[in-house]
């Protein structure tokens, strides 16, 4: 075989594209999940504190299969990341075909509490992976404006919230909430404001403007 052919296929074989990840097993699969799962709950509920040992004991499962999954405690983080964005967003449409918009809307903002949560206990290693994945949040950082933007306009849309209110001044107000003093009660103090805001923006609603002057 001629030099030339020889190079040729040896360019051709790198550009071929990576061969795709084979398939857990089942029990490997329960073990990710299961894994994934216990993190969520631990990192929400204790942040930083919480060890690797710990969440892999709480899974019921050796450490070794843990690292097997996620060699690094930022790797875990990504995935759990990942999911928890796409979970919110999810439910901004299966909200909106269970209940009424402003309904939907205020069941959200409440499981937005649940995600600065999470978000607040994996905050180290957040700044860790931004650094070194930023595609990846900005990917994710677009995803929850656009499920908020889909909640407001149905809301504003049936009448149920003010008019006037802009999706982006909204998820400013409930971002802050992230920065609060990390207090034993502080999920409960947030949700409560999440219920004062929902209040102010049903507060000179098109349908309440029509009930006290009908």
């Amino acid at each position: 075989m001629c030099e030339v052919t020889k190079r040729h296929k040896v360019k051709a074989k790198k550009n071929l594209p990576p061969p795709p990840e084979k398939s857990l097993r089942a029990d490997a699969q329960r073990n990710r999940d299961k894994l994934i799962e216990v993190a969520g709950l631990a990192f929400a509920e204790h942040g930083i504190d919480t060890s690797l040992e710990e969440i892999a004991e709480r899974a019921e499962v050796g450490i070794g299969t843990l690292y097997r999954h996620f060699p690094t405690r930022e790797h875990l983080v990504e995935v759990i990341y990942r999911r928890e964005v796409e979970a919110l967003c999810r439910a901004a449409e299966d909200l909106l075909k269970k209940h009424p918009p402003d309904v939907a809307l205020a069941e959200w903002m409440q499981r937005f509490v649940d995600y600065i949560a999470a978000k607040r206990g994996m905050a180290n290693s957040l700044k860790l992976l931004l650094a070194s994945n930023s595609e990846f949040f900005a990917e994710a950082s677009g995803k929850i404006p656009a499920a908020l933007q889909r909640l407001v306009d149905a809301a504003i849309a049936q009448g149920s919230i003010r008019a006037d209110i802009e999706s982006s001044d909204l998820l400013q107000a409930l971002s802050g909430i992230y920065g609060a003093p990390q207090t034993p009660d502080w999920r409960e103090r947030s949700r409560r404001l999440v219920a004062l805001l929902m209040d102010g923006l049903r507060w000179g609603a098109a349908k309440g403007v029509e009930r006290s002057t009908g």
